[in-house]
């Protein structure tokens, strides 16, 4: 299995190479439909309907579940565009509804949508479209193969932004209401918030979930790629669903001793295999098959973890090459 490399190439040809049930996590954004040009006569997005680009993404994505392991997770970034011509699958100046196209495709092809991520951009780009809203976000779509995965929630909470009142009496409420409780059982009752409000907290020791909106700004990068995609956009995903470490015999993710915390157990302890093969640990590996500037890659060094990438351009590969030798020289130097 190769690590940390960039195999230059076509993704629907050079992800055969790679072993079955080898990738822990995949973080991509492929190219979007009628969008950009890549520089590379078989670069997806060029195609003549929208329907032909669903249908070669979704032979991709048969690859990356193959190449995925039982606990392993596909976190798809993806923007819709505009018909210019009915031919291409809508009246022109509709949306083609591209992103959507391919999550009900997937479904048909056993994938688990798991959560359709908004990409709030806090700076989107200027457009002087008249007659209609200018659109200030993207889709990340959060897939998996199986009921159980790997997802790691305490690595990507975010910080509590409400108070806790001090009550004064010893009068004690339940939550929710005697009444409520008469619900169908199948309805959530909030037996959860009644406990953390009991015990006088005002939520999870260690923040919120982060939730499906996610506010951040657009890259900015130097470079001859012009459709680089920012960190930030790409840390919860790797967080969450990369594992630090993984068993390098039968590949099960190391998990965190776990550990009370105001009533909570939290997995916040040292680091243990969830195995017992004996066998030394290797860590996570993200893949990222249309890798560009590789950004992916700079996230997952950052945070310990390997990765793959594959590029169909190699002034795109090189570029990626040049931005990871000057990331790891600066934390060198840093050090």
């Amino acid at each position: 299995m190769p690590r940390n490399t960039i195999l230059v190439g076509d993704a629907r040809k050079r992800l055969r190479e790679l072993p079955s049930a080898s990738i822990d996590c995949i973080i991509t954004s492929p190219p979007y439909f009628g969008v950009r040009n890549y520089g590379h006569q078989q670069q997806l997005g060029a195609e003549d309907t929208v329907t032909a680009w669903v249908a070669e993404l979704r032979a991709v994505c048969r690859e990356l579940a193959r190449v995925l392991r039982p606990a392993g997770t596909l976190w798809l970034n993806l923007g819709d565009s505009y018909s210019r011509r009915p031919t291409e699958g809508a009246a022109q100046k509709s949306l083609l509804l591209g992103p959507s196209r391919l999550a009900l495709a997937l479904l048909d092809d056993g994938w688990r949508l798991r959560n359709h991520v908004i990409w709030a951009k806090s700076n989107p780009m200027p457009t002087s479209v008249t007659d209609r809203l200018t659109t200030t976000h993207e889709t990340v779509y959060f897939f998996t193969r199986s009921r159980r995965y790997y997802f790691n929630l305490d690595a990507i909470r975010e910080p509590l932004r409400t108070t806790q009142k001090q009550t004064t009496t010893n009068t004690r409420r339940t939550y929710p209401p005697d009444n409520a409780r008469l619900a169908v059982r199948r309805v959530s009752n909030n037996n959860g918030l009644g406990k953390l409000k009991a015990r006088g907290v005002a939520g999870h020791p260690l923040g919120k979930n982060p939730g499906d909106v996610w506010s951040l700004p657009t890259a900015g990068f130097r470079g001859a790629h012009f459709a680089t995609f920012p960190l930030a956009l790409i840390e919860r995903p790797l967080l969450a669903t990369c594992p630090e470490r993984t068993c390098t015999a039968c590949g099960q993710p190391w998990q965190r001793e776990r550990r009370k915390l105001n009533g909570r157990l939290l997995a916040n302890g040292a680091l243990q295999p969830a195995c017992y093969c004996g066998a030394v640990s290797a860590p996570g590996i993200v893949l990222d098959p249309f890798f560009g500037s590789g950004t992916t890659a700079l996230t997952a060094e950052k945070h310990g973890r390997d990765w793959v990438g594959i590029e169909i351009n190699p002034t795109f590969a090189a570029l990626a090459e040049q931005r990871l030798d000057a990331a790891r020289s600066a934390r060198k130097h840093a050090a």
